[in-house]
């Protein structure tokens, strides 16, 4: 396709995405927006979150919604359309969690965590090895607590872990770089993975040790 991944690339698009999903772009609610719609409902916190991760599994996996992507796929940095796609509806998805989960979205510290939970199971993994336990709602106080060290090194980790899953093969399992212009793009959204990540995001942003 002639757009090399690299681990920087793929962090100067995460970086990129999470600014268009906190900040919002013309025709999208931004990530607290779109939470706030959920936070609105009389259900309690946990089912509002899993109804805002059926939601991205079904909605977020037509050809209307991607297309509607519009300007958003043009970005600064050389990566395949379909990448950027996924890679920015998953992080609205994520931090529209955190945002749920009582978080501020302009931490830099919430942005890593992020990240780390759009590598799906292996962000489990990712923390762990930092002592940080996925499960029970990380409180305030312990995400202020991560060093910048612990970021630093978490993001690494991350850029690894994405590289690897939109590496050749995962571009491949991403839709076959169908353009995004008409075509019917149902399928090529990956609502399995979307759905992982959805899960590993309530399950450290939102406190459902109670539920499980």
């Amino acid at each position: 396709m002639g757009k090399e991944l690299t681990e920087s690339k793929i962090m100067q698009a995460l970086d990129w995405a999470y600014e268009k999903a906190v900040n919002g772009v013309p025709g999208l609610d931004s990530a607290s927006e779109l939470a706030e719609d959920y936070l609105a409902s009389d259900d309690d916190l946990i089912n509002q979150v899993n109804s805002l991760i059926r939601w991205q599994n079904t909605k977020a996996g037509t050809s209307g919604f991607l297309t509607g992507l519009g300007g958003i796929v043009t970005m600064p940095v050389a990566i395949p359309a379909n990448i950027t796609s996924v890679m920015y509806v998953q992080v609205r998805m994520i931090a529209a969690i955190a945002h749920m989960g009582g978080h501020d979205l302009h931490d830099d510290r919430v942005k890593t965590l992020v990240y780390a939970c759009l590598t799906g199971n292996a962000g489990k993994d990712i923390l762990k090895d930092m002592g940080i336990v996925v499960g029970t709602k990380l409180t305030t106080n312990a995400i202020r607590n991560i060093s910048g060290k612990t970021i630093t090194a978490i993001n690494q980790k991350v850029g690894f872990r994405l590289l690897t899953k939109f590496g050749e093969k995962g571009v491949i399992n991403l839709g076959k770089a169908v353009p995004l212009v008409g075509g019917i793009i149902g399928g090529t959204f990956d609502t399995i993975a979307t759905n992982t990540v959805g899960n590993i995001a309530r399950d450290t942003f939102v406190n459902n040790s109670e539920y499980t």
